[in-house]
């Protein structure tokens, strides 16, 4: 019998493993349909030579893993998802050297897709990097906690 999910567990483990363990990617903490993420600022993820600020892509896989972390605590359940749209709108560069924080919420879920929204931010989440809208879908069948 499989133990109960366990959404602080997950996080340990996928952000250690892969691209978020290259990221740095750091746990903040979870709620029922949410997840906050950090990622810590470092000089070989800026995006421009001339300005000390993080780039683009990170802050996009940030944004994933927070959703992917959110939607698995909503599900209660570590199961393959895939991204299929996860929209990014910028509102401005994060501030020079700072980490970036990103809030991803799961606010529905149904058979085959589950539909996320989120903040990244610099320090005040009243004053975004960037908001984000995506869907991702189940993999039926495929699960990653042994159910």
């Amino acid at each position: 019998m499989a133990s109960p999910f366990d959404p602080a567990r997950a996080a340990a483990f996928v952000l250690k493993h892969g691209h978020s363990g290259w990221l740095g990617l750091e746990f903040r903490g979870l709620g029922e349909d949410w997840a906050e993420l950090e990622l810590p600022w470092r000089e070989d993820l800026v995006g421009e030579s001339d300005r000390p600020v993080l780039a683009s892509g990170p802050i996009i896989s940030l944004m994933d893993m927070a959703s992917g972390l959110a939607i698995w605590t909503r599900m209660k359940a570590f199961q393959a998802i895939a991204t299929l749209d996860l929209r990014v709108d910028y509102q401005r560069p994060a501030r020079e050297r700072h980490n970036v924080i990103g809030r991803a919420q799961c606010y529905r879920l149904t058979r085959s897709a589950a539909f996320v929204r989120g903040i990244a931010h610099d320090g005040d989440p009243d004053d975004p990097v960037a908001n984000i809208a995506a869907v991702f879908m189940a993999l039926p069948g495929v699960s990653r906690d042994g159910r």
